[in-house]
């Protein structure tokens, strides 16, 4: 099947490579895989694991539900994170005596450590991915990102497990 572009001179063509959602996914995605690849050849996990043990190191203790919340990641997968680095000694789980459908995830000291070790990998990229942004230009992204974050937010009706994020 072939499709035509519109020809109505009143319809404006989306040029994908301008479209800011697209973009923000491409930026998103490439940091991801380049992250991704230094998490697999030094520690032999993916990018949800990664995700998982940097909340449990930022904020300690929290429900899986939690997770997926504040990595936006959807249920699913935060579960086969958990799963998995549970299995490799990196995370343990105790029961949520208040709600004994959910558990509480907790780093481990092995999990403990990798997360020492990836913190200042992470942050060295993020350093190398932005060392030729002006400090002054990079107030002003975070600015804007931190208002597209909040605006996608209110357009997304916020976190839904069904997102499949």
């Amino acid at each position: 099947m072939t499709t035509k572009p519109p020809t109505d001179p009143e319809t404006k063509a989306l040029h994908l490579e301008r479209f800011l959602p697209y973009r923000l996914n491409v930026v998103g995605t490439l940091g991801g895989r380049a992250l991704g690849r230094i998490y697999g050849e030094h520690f032999g996990i993916g990018i949800p694991e990664w995700r998982v043990v940097a909340q449990l190191g930022e904020f300690g203790k929290l429900t899986s539900r939690d997770i997926g919340e504040l990595a936006q990641m959807h249920k699913t997968k935060v579960s086969r994170a958990v799963s998995e680095l549970e299995k490799r000694g990196l995370v343990s789980r105790a029961e949520n005596r208040q709600d004994r459908r959910e558990s509480f995830v907790t780093l481990t000291a092995a999990g403990k450590r990798i997360y020492d070790q990836i913190v200042p990998l992470a942050l060295g990229f993020e350093a190398r991915w932005v060392e030729d942004i002006s400090p002054d230009e990079l107030k002003v992204f975070e600015r804007v990102l931190s208002i597209l974050t909040e605006r996608g937010r209110h357009l997304a009706g916020g976190y839904r497990d069904e997102d499949g994020a």
